[in-house]
């Protein structure tokens, strides 16, 4: 049950402000080296000032317990420009404005374990999603079948390289996903004769 958890948009200066309790929730879930920290505080912060910037807390008790955030992806930014380069040289050319032309990226979504596996990461991410004009929402998560992309797979996202390894972690392969927005319920029903991967294979 998430009844009792309420979720909370904080503007950018907000956001900036939040980033050491939010890397809290960020070092619980992932358990990243603590020599990444200072480094993705500032990556965080920098992301504050993208376009459209929106990010989403769960709270319980006045406590963080998961956080998402996304904004609208462009050329000029980092990982925008990294997965359309390795979309390119995969000989994916013809698909980079199908897939990052007029992106909503997903940065970040995260929940406590000790909070997971109650949908609150579904909610954070169908609630940051809500509404928004773009034609596709795009990610990166770890490669394998982990619960984050189960989640994501169950909200329409499918892959589009995977593995994918960014400048710098050649040892940390990750899954590059894309989805149609508005996202898939998980109850919705596909018309009748179509695979799930039928927008992205024609």
């Amino acid at each position: 049950m998430i009844d009792d958890i309420e979720l909370r948009e904080l503007s950018p200066a907000a956001f900036a402000h939040a980033v050491p309790a939010l890397l809290e929730v960020y070092t619980a879930a992932m358990d990243p080296p603590p020599g990444q920290l200072p480094g993705r505080a500032a990556v965080m912060r920098g992301h504050a000032h993208y376009p459209d910037f929106r990010c989403l807390v769960a709270v319980r008790e006045e406590r963080a317990i998961g956080f998402a955030y996304a904004f609208h992806g462009a050329e000029g930014q980092w990982w925008h420009d990294v997965v359309t380069e390795g979309m390119r040289s995969r000989g994916l050319g013809s698909r980079v404005r199908r897939h990052l032309g007029d992106p909503w990226e997903i940065a970040e979504v995260h929940v406590r374990p000790e909070a997971q596996n109650r949908g609150i990461g579904r909610r954070l991410l169908y609630a940051l999603c809500a509404d928004r004009p773009e034609r596709t929402a795009v990610l990166s998560t770890r490669t394998g079948p982990t619960p984050a992309r189960h989640l994501y797979r169950s909200c329409g996202f499918v892959e589009v390289m995977d593995p994918f390894s960014f400048p710098g972690s050649p040892d940390r392969p990750f899954a590059i996903m894309v989805a149609r927005l508005p996202l898939t319920r998980p109850d919705a029903r596909r018309p009748r004769g179509r695979s799930p991967w039928w927008p992205w294979t024609g």
